[in-house]
């Protein structure tokens, strides 16, 4: 952990657990101490509109008198894929030309956490692209909302395109610079 000199800490922990209906949820520091309170406000800066519980999250925290608040996301790392379900649609397919992939830039048409799947459109692209909930976990979210703005990698699975990696279209541009 280091300190700035507005007050702010920059500090590591894992995602206790986020969520986007209520807008909020809490971060446990690698170093201990009291949860750490994660709005989505702070989260929808990152990029994102979702964080799956587990991922690993660096972030500039500030303590108020409502305990200690994340002010600024800094990264997100996807949840050990040790601790997720495999995803039988891609157990087929080449590691390499997952990789290889590029990042498209998408928006969400649908996406229902319940059911486990949703469906974003590529620009320039009719077809739908399917979204797995176990795509997003893999990629460090854990809901998409309507229309919201998204990098994914697409690739030609067995029941048509598939996402293979999903980001929030911040996070890619800042990938990409």
């Amino acid at each position: 952990m280091t300190k700035d000199r507005d007050n702010t800490r920059r500090l590591k922990g894992q995602v206790k657990w986020f969520d986007p209906v209520k807008g909020f949820g809490f971060v446990v520091a690698d170093e201990g101490g009291p949860d750490i309170l994660l709005h989505a406000n702070v989260l929808r800066n990152f990029g994102q509109s979702s964080v799956a519980d587990r991922a690993g999250i660096e972030l500039e925290v500030q303590k108020t008198d409502r305990g200690i608040q994340a002010v600024e996301v800094l990264s997100i790392e996807p949840p050990d894929q040790d601790t997720l379900g495999g995803l039988a649609d891609l157990e087929d397919i080449d590691p390499d030309e997952i990789r290889a992939a590029p990042l498209e830039p998408a928006r969400v048409k649908w996406f229902d956490k319940g059911k486990g799947f949703g469906f974003a459109n590529t620009f320039g692209r009719d077809e739908d692209v399917f979204i797995h909930i176990e795509v997003l976990r893999r990629s460090g979210m854990a809901d998409l909302q309507s229309g919201e703005a998204l990098a994914i990698r697409v690739i030609n699975g067995k029941r048509g395109r598939m996402a293979t990696e999903v980001c929030g279209w911040e996070t890619a541009v800042k990938q990409s610079d």
